[in-house]
């Protein structure tokens, strides 16, 4: 079972290093040191965080990648996280890690006053490998070059980490409910813009 370090809260953590002016930026690296004894479900929450919000193009690529490789690596059972230097070395500027803190940490303190252990049984060892599975189908998504379709992914993820973090079954459901929900609606966008590609080559070639 994933655990986490009750000693600070995660929107404390995620505050310290945000509002640390003593970087210009924050790498991976720094993140995954970050979460400590977290393990992965603190992690897969830091790199989906700054997607829920609206961010310079390229975010999603550079967290998209970590979050694949976290979610396969808790699919098949690693027991701690492990990402490649190559990757641990990216970075984003910290005053943009900031924004996005800033706005999300009120809705996290909230989440974090509610989560507790509850319907075990969704959040057993097999459960949580469903999960991991639904974890990597997100991240795949979420590192598509969608415009604007990678906030709902994004924020199943939080919200499906923050549940295997506190063991809590019904945040657990609550993120398969929003990455059933955010399917339908990028699945329906493509559908869309795959109708109106069609529909222009064939104005075309009527031309």
């Amino acid at each position: 079972m994933l655990s986490a370090n009750r000693h600070s809260a995660l929107s404390e953590l995620l505050s310290q290093i945000a509002e640390d002016e003593s970087r210009e930026r924050v790498s991976i690296g720094d993140l995954l040191a970050m979460a400590g004894d977290r393990a992965f479900g603190a992690l897969i929450f830091v790199f989906a965080l700054p997607n829920v919000f609206p961010t310079p193009p390229g975010t999603s690529a550079i967290l998209g990648l970590p979050l694949i490789i976290l979610s396969f690596q808790l699919l098949y059972g690693r027991p701690t996280p492990w990402l490649p230097k190559a990757i641990a070395l990216r970075s984003i500027a910290r005053e943009d890690l900031a924004a996005v803190v800033r706005r999300a940490v009120p809705v996290l303190k909230r989440f974090e006053r509610v989560l507790k252990p509850r319907l075990g049984w969704l959040v057993t060892s097999v459960a949580e490998r469903l999960l991991a599975l639904l974890l990597l189908t997100l991240a795949v998504i979420l590192f598509l070059p969608i415009p604007l379709g990678n906030m709902l992914p994004a924020a199943a993820m939080c919200v499906i980490s923050l549940a295997l973090i506190e063991h809590d079954g019904l945040a657990a459901l609550l993120g398969v409910v929003i990455s059933a929900i955010s399917m339908l609606v990028i699945w329906g966008a493509m559908i869309a813009v795959l109708k109106a590609i069609l529909l222009a080559v064939e104005h075309f070639a009527g031309v």
